[in-house]
């Protein structure tokens, strides 16, 4: 994670100083000190401080960069993120590119935190999904954890998943059977998670062998409660709710007693965080 995430913020800044920041260069002294400390202008969740601090020593190894708020920390308006100390050129050159990875992340992170909030209570858990910002995935991963969330799958290496187009191109249940075999034989501890697009394809999933997980794909309430029902006391398959899931739906799915709920918003439709940077005398 700290390794990927150095990359990143190595093509961040060279993306955004490209031949130097010559803004500063031209209108700020070079020998003026300055203190500036990164503030929340909004409520919320936040993730990516760390992230954050790395851009301003990156940029320079001598500014003195302190958090005061940790990642996965709900804030209210005007807290105090972190303050940074030292050449007021390098704290304007670190400044849009520690903000874009502070705001990306604690926007995910306080998205994933209202739907984790609505579901306190039932038994059901707020899954992210594959659906994240190229390269981003990790750390909106690590966003939707400190909002309250739980991690799917990372990646196609790390669970099998058959949705509609991998049931398509294979030979009914009996073949689907016979290569959960063979992955499991060939895989110990890969996770087989199968999506049922109607009631039908969700009851005869249930019958096989080694499904640990059953997506219902845009299921009705009466349809979710039902699944849940025939699954009875089993531990697996665990039951994914997913499609369609809104603030305003989320509490009705969760008790129809699925164990997760899986929603693509959480990394495909955040919105940043307002959070800014403000210098103060020295």
């Amino acid at each position: 994670m700290h390794d990927h995430s150095e990359i990143l913020i190595d093509l961040a800044l060279a993306e955004d100083i490209g031949k130097g920041d010559v803004t500063s260069a031209y209108f700020v002294p070079e020998s003026s000190q300055a203190r500036a400390f990164v503030a929340v202008r909004k409520a919320g969740v936040v993730s990516g401080v760390g992230v954050a601090a790395r851009v301003f020593a990156k940029v320079d190894p001598t500014l003195d960069v302190e958090v005061l708020i940790p990642d996965a920390s709900r804030v209210s308006e005007g807290a105090l993120l972190m303050s940074v100390l030292g050449s007021a050129r390098s704290i304007l050159t670190a400044e849009r590119t520690a903000l874009n990875f502070l705001q990306r992340l604690s926007g995910v992170a306080t998205l994933a935190a209202q739907y984790s909030d609505l579901v306190k209570g039932t038994s059901a858990r707020i899954l992210d999904t594959r659906k994240t910002t190229p390269g981003f995935r990790m750390l909106e991963k690590q966003a939707v954890v400190h909002g309250g969330g739980t991690n799917h799958r990372l990646g196609l290496y790390d669970r099998a998943m058959l949705k509609d187009n991998h049931l398509f191109m294979n030979g009914g249940l009996k073949g689907i059977q016979a290569a959960i075999r063979r992955l499991k034989a060939d895989n110990p501890g890969i996770e087989v998670e199968l999506e049922a697009d109607h009631l039908d394809q969700a009851h005869a999933f249930l019958t096989l062998e080694g499904v640990d997980h059953i997506l219902l794909d845009n299921m009705s309430l009466d349809e979710l409660t039902e699944v849940v029902a025939l699954r009875g006391e089993r531990v697996t398959p665990r039951l994914e709710a997913s499609g369609g899931v809104t603030l305003q739906t989320l509490r009705a799915i969760a008790e129809t007693g699925v164990d997760f709920i899986s929603v693509g918003a959480l990394t495909h439709s955040a919105a940043a965080l307002d959070i800014g940077l403000d210098f103060v005398s020295i």
